[in-house]
């Protein structure tokens, strides 16, 4: 059985090592029958997928208020090591009308590992950046005119950081790597007015890695995460906007990295994720109105690097990712049910992928873009769900 040895690289110059081998059983393959309806053809094209222009890997994928997708910058290659390397100023426009992807004017800076926001006056705020240290340029994206230029500098440069759009259309940054690779308990607010930053609270700890959310009551919830010295967190933090204070909340009852946070429309916060070393199947719900955490459904198949999308429905849809334990690039789909907390498998991707983009469009189809498995894609796909029918069986609530 032929093997090939691949490596990918993790903040602080981490090197992690696997061996991949060929003939490894890929657990969507029991759905593969499935797969042509959940794939829409692009239209006028060969077959169910159509290509980017460029391939790259974790860009940003914003929908704009035109209705395009703007993809932007990500890691270029993967170098002879096989690890993630370069990066890419270049950016794109998925126009769903077309089915197609344009050119569009490129970023100043080439960027991996930044965040990109979408303020209220439709333009898209591109912050910090980088893999080994964190850079403090900031660009804003004008889908009028399809350029970007430089608006105010962050104070604190940092990479593996969160951004969130606040109610008053003030942008908070808060967490992530700075350019010595240390992790960042400081927070800082962006102005669209004024496209000035200015300090605010720091963290009660600091955390990359992690997730930031808005709550409907506009606070901010920030979970898990890398902290000082690296270990992974079980901690979550609320930030009030009004205030510009940070207090503890509840505790994950599991610690997290690289996870995905999504707000259902009940209010509660769905956590999916898994630490790196393991498969880790379990998910967690988050009450608001308790400020605690607690065990929802089991994942059919556990993963990292995966895509979190809320569907139009309520449901959240869970695509991709990689399997560490097993090296494995999954092209499963699987999605969860806020109503019986229950996750059922979903018809797979056509293509295995971890590091790419999934965007809800308005039709309720969603895009994904992108990725690598393990070599960088140029393949993007359209799910839709309501076209793939659910298989009957059903995973079960359970709790740890």
């Amino acid at each position: 059985m032929r093997t090939s040895r691949i490596q990918f690289a993790l903040p602080v110059c981490l090197v992690l090592t696997f061996v991949l081998v060929s003939g490894a059983v890929d657990p969507g393959s029991r759905l593969r029958g499935q797969a042509a309806r959940a794939i829409v053809p692009r239209s006028g094209g060969s077959g169910d997928v159509g290509d980017v222009l460029i391939p790259r890997a974790h860009p940003s994928a914003s929908l704009l208020s035109n209705g395009k997708i703007l993809l932007a910058g990500g890691y270029a290659e993967l170098d002879a090591a096989r690890l993630l390397a370069g990066s890419l100023n270049s950016a794109e426009l998925y126009d769903p009308d077309t089915t197609t992807w344009s050119r569009t004017g490129s970023l100043a800076t080439a960027r991996v590992e930044f965040t990109a926001t979408l303020l209220q006056n439709g333009k898209v705020l591109v912050v910090g950046g980088g893999v080994t240290g964190g850079v403090d340029s900031v660009e804003l994206y004008d889908p009028t005119t399809e350029t970007w230029r430089a608006t105010g500098r962050l104070i604190t440069g940092r990479s593996y950081h969160a951004a969130t759009l606040l109610a008053d259309g003030r942008v908070l940054v808060e967490g992530g790597f700075d350019g010595g690779g240390r992790p960042l308990s400081s927070a800082e607010l962006y102005d669209p007015a004024t496209e000035v930053w200015r300090p605010t609270r720091s963290l009660n700890g600091a955390t990359a890695f992690h997730t930031a959310t808005v709550l409907s009551d506009g606070k901010v919830l920030v979970a898990g995460g890398n902290g000082a010295g690296y270990p992974y967190l079980n901690t979550a933090e609320l930030y009030d906007p009004v205030t510009e204070t940070w207090r503890r909340t509840g505790s994950l009852n599991d610690a997290y990295y690289w996870h995905t946070a999504t707000l259902l429309p009940s209010g509660k916060v769905l956590l999916v994720g898994s630490l790196w070393f393991q498969t880790n199947t379990n998910t967690e719900l988050y009450d608001p109105a308790t400020g605690t955490w607690r065990f929802t459904g089991r994942l059919i198949w556990g993963q990292v690097y995966h895509t979190a999308t809320l569907l139009s429905d309520g449901r959240v849809l869970i695509l991709g990712g990689y399997d560490a334990p097993r090296a494995t690039f999954r092209d499963t789909a699987q999605v969860y049910d806020p109503a019986t907390e229950t996750w059922s498998p979903a018809p797979p991707l056509h293509t295995p992928r971890a590091w790419h983009t999934a965007t809800l469009l308005p039709s309720g189809k969603v895009l994904v873009a992108g990725g690598g498995h393990p070599d960088l894609l140029r393949s993007f796909e359209l799910y839709d769900v309501d076209a793939a029918a659910m298989l009957p069986s059903r995973v079960s609530a359970s709790k740890k």
